[in-house]
């Protein structure tokens, strides 16, 4: 059974679940409704751009100068931005000893695909230009920044840069088709992400291209020559298969991966740090991974 923790936020969410008949302008001033998260203590925050896309630095006692954590936000590419997910961004600074470059990258239906992709591309690119080695970075989001963790990958590969030591897609997005078979099974668990909801997001994102194109859905992307993966995703999860799915095609193709579904846990559950504690053992999780192959 749910703990209290996780039932309150469970409730939370249903409460505020998707309206088709909203806006965009309304649901991105809904996801503003939670209010200010507290930060860890000693967290400081500097607001800059990199190669021309703002970003924020988000730095914690201790972190390593020369070690980083590129976070990457969620909000169905529509919304969502560095400021709000501050304090998320704060605690993977602790957990890796790291800094963390939290970038706002610009969003659909205003910006639609490529704009993440380049976004973020040239934000590791600046990244390398600041002296910050490759096999001294990670890379990682929640929910659609999950899926743009995993096309920044592919990105790279194709851009024939290198890439970072490690990466971690959390509830990621991969396949902007809405087909897996938990979008059915996990319909009555899972409080935030439907079909009918993906389904709107996906097509404001993609603006009439195939929704199978690898940097957009890199679920059908040529996966091989990715670094290390730290997969987490829940088990309540109706994207569970996103990441399922993904898992199993990058160890196909000889990726090393470490696949983890969380028993209970909802979508994108790892921005709920102040809440759940099960957000910050999974924070602290990838913490560990961060610097066992950075430290490798």
């Amino acid at each position: 059974m749910a703990s209290a923790e996780l039932q309150k936020v469970i409730a939370a969410r249903r409460a505020n679940s998707y309206a088709p008949e909203k806006t965009i302008e309304q649901l991105r001033a809904d996801s503003e409704t939670r209010g200010a998260v507290p930060l860890p203590d000693g967290t400081t925050h500097e607001q800059l751009r990199a190669n021309g896309v703002p970003g924020e630095w988000v730095d914690t006692p201790g972190a390593a100068s020369d070690q980083v954590f590129l976070f990457l936000h969620g909000g169905g590419y529509y919304r969502g931005s560095a400021a709000a997910s501050r304090a998320t961004s704060a605690r993977f600074s602790v957990a890796c000893g790291a800094r963390v470059f939290s970038l706002d990258y610009r969003l659909a239906p205003e910006n639609p695909y490529p704009a993440a992709v380049d976004d973020a591309l040239s934000a590791y690119r600046w990244l390398l230009d600041q002296g910050i080695g490759a096999g001294k970075m990670g890379v990682g989001g929640i929910s659609a920044g999950g899926g743009l963790t995993l096309a920044l990958l592919l990105k790279l590969k194709e851009a024939g840069l290198p890439q970072p030591a490690m990466a971690v897609p959390m509830s990621a997005w991969t396949d902007l088709t809405q087909s897996g078979d938990t979008f059915v099974s996990r319909a009555d668990a899972d409080p935030v992400i439907s079909k009918l909801y993906l389904d709107r997001m996906a097509g404001l994102y993609l603006n009439g291209i195939d929704p199978r194109t690898p940097l957009a859905s890199p679920l059908y992307g040529d996966l091989s020559g990715l670094p290390p993966l730290l997969i987490h995703v829940g088990d309540a999860e109706t994207l569970l298969d996103d990441s399922r799915l993904f898992a199993e095609k990058a160890k196909e193709a000889g990726v090393d991966v470490t696949y983890e579904a969380w028993d209970e846990m909802i979508h994108g559950w790892h921005g709920f740090g102040d809440m759940l504690p099960e957000a910050r053992q999974a924070i602290e999780d990838i913490g560990r991974f961060f610097r066992q192959k950075v430290a490798a």
